[in-house]
């Protein structure tokens, strides 16, 4: 068998045992900062990442390293407590596996969050941008072999981002009065923040907001026709016109993604709801 697939089911099969017949219609991946929606999870199944056979462990500010198996608004849900990125040194292959975890596992959708620099300059810090395109300057996931039993050696991207879940997490944050974008992610490798120069480009080219993460996850779901649904934080203001003493600061995206929290939190959980 090739080593991937095998190392995909040991840790699949790992997580089965620890939550028995519980089946998660919905995978949800929580970004930096991100993590009050996991008190939203009614009877917890905690499985720690460093327990599960062959998988990698978050590093990442804010991200805790846990599966949470349990339930929200009424479904099943599968939910990442911390993201593995690229940028900690993790193969696309490690990067990928939880995904793939949550495919075997038997997700129908899979909803991903992050923190994220607004280039776009009617961006503001706090703000929601639902994610209805990305632009990828990340190794792709799905460089070599085809795994065949996940889907084809050539998948469409035409729409990465499910319009159907996009139309009603509008329509719920229009009923709620929360304040949304709707725009395109750009991902690169991190783990350095762009220069200026970079934030220009970025927006010249079509982006609205840049982060680190999110796309191989996003990929991956739709190798295996998983529904995908995103939502950006907007943490900082990524633009090319700093003043001179201006730093960025990964302890101040966290605490900006926390204070933004609880309105994508609420977003989310209405979306589940509705499926």
């Amino acid at each position: 068998m090739d080593p991937r697939i095998e190392r995909i089911h040991q840790a699949a099969d790992f997580v089965k045992k620890q939550i028995g017949d519980r089946k998660p219609l919905v995978g949800i991946v929580l970004g930096s900062g991100l993590g009050k929606l996991s008190n939203a999870v009614k009877d917890p199944i905690v499985i720690p990442y460093k327990t599960i056979p062959g998988f990698p462990v978050s590093t990442a500010i804010g991200h805790k390293g846990n599966f949470l198996v349990g339930e929200i608004e009424g479904k099943q849900v599968i939910m990442m407590q911390g993201r593995i990125h690229f940028y900690e040194g993790y193969p696309m292959e490690l990067v990928t596996l939880p995904t793939r975890v949550m495919v075997v596992l038997g997700i129908q959708y899979l909803f991903v969050s992050n923190a994220a620099g607004g280039v776009n300059y009617d961006y503001k810090v706090g703000d929601l941008m639902i994610i209805k395109d990305h632009i990828c300057q990340q190794p792709n996931p799905l460089i070599g072999p085809n795994m065949d039993e996940f889907g084809p050696r050539f998948p469409d991207m035409t729409r990465p981002y499910d319009l159907e879940l996009i139309a009603k997490a509008e329509k719920i944050a229009a009923e709620m009065g929360i304040k949304v974008h709707k725009g395109v992610y750009y991902g690169g490798t991190g783990p350095t923040y762009e220069t200026p120069s970079e934030y220009k480009y970025i927006r010249i080219i079509g982006g609205d907001v840049t982060g680190m993460s999110t796309i191989p996850e996003v990929i991956t779901a739709r190798h295996s026709d998983v529904r995908v649904f995103g939502m950006s934080v907007v943490t900082n203001e990524a633009h090319d016109d700093y003043a001179e003493d201006y730093v960025n600061d990964g302890d101040a995206v966290v605490k900006a993604a926390d204070a933004a929290a609880d309105r994508m939190c609420a977003i989310f959980s209405k979306l589940i709801e509705s499926l």
